[in-house]
């Protein structure tokens, strides 16, 4: 792979590190709730879960498993309904005062309702295999483009959680009244359940 194929790479996946979608509105609202540290940690469930996508990709096992109208249908199926089923709870939660997790469980189940959330999106996966190999040169060593390429992907979208967060931390101040409070859930719930509803009626291409 060319340096400048890198270069066209980079503000490329950046770009799409930064589209607002379900995990970054996650990070924003953690970093509301939690702190940027949290925040910051929970992002590392979705790293996980994007760096096993990425390895089904290089590997080719991607594309086994998504030519199955079935094994595609059930991943969508189960994101769907997670994503609904966060979308309910946030739209029903109280508005709480901004409190600092302290407790490794609660850091953890913070990573891991983010590793659901990237995992449950199958159309994380057809980007993954859409998206990365055209910056792959086949003449070359594909396996160590797509290493090259993935890692560059995974630290760009480290920094896309580290923004969010920190655009969750200049949120917090207006949200001092519980109206506030109680109206962004209510707006981060329509968006999560819009999301769910567009992913379980989402076909396979």
């Amino acid at each position: 792979m060319a340096f400048w194929q890198l270069l066209l790479f980079i503000p490329a996946c950046f770009a799409l590190n930064m589209a607002p979608g379900p995990n970054n509105l996650l990070s924003l609202n953690n970093a509301r709730c939690y702190g940027f540290r949290s925040a910051l940690f929970a992002g590392f469930g979705r790293i996980a879960a994007f760096s096993v996508m990425i390895a089904l990709v290089a590997s080719g096992l991607a594309v086994i498993l998504f030519a199955s109208e079935t094994v595609f249908f059930a991943i969508k199926l189960a994101g769907a309904g997670y994503l609904l089923w966060l979308a309910i709870t946030l739209w029903h939660s109280e508005a709480s005062p901004v409190a600092e997790v302290s407790s490794g469980k609660s850091l953890l189940w913070l990573a891991r309702q983010e590793f659901m959330l990237a995992a449950g999106n199958p159309k994380a996966i057809l980007i993954f295999t859409a998206f990365l190999p055209q910056f792959v040169d086949n003449t070359g060593p594909v396996s160590t483009q797509f290493f090259t390429l993935g890692a560059t992907f995974l630290v760009l979208e480290l920094g896309a959680i580290a923004i969010y967060a920190l655009f969750g931390i200049y949120l917090r101040q207006w949200f001092c009244k519980p109206s506030r409070v109680r109206r962004f859930n209510q707006a981060c719930a329509a968006f999560l359940a819009v999301s769910g509803l567009n992913l379980l009626f989402s076909k396979q291409s």
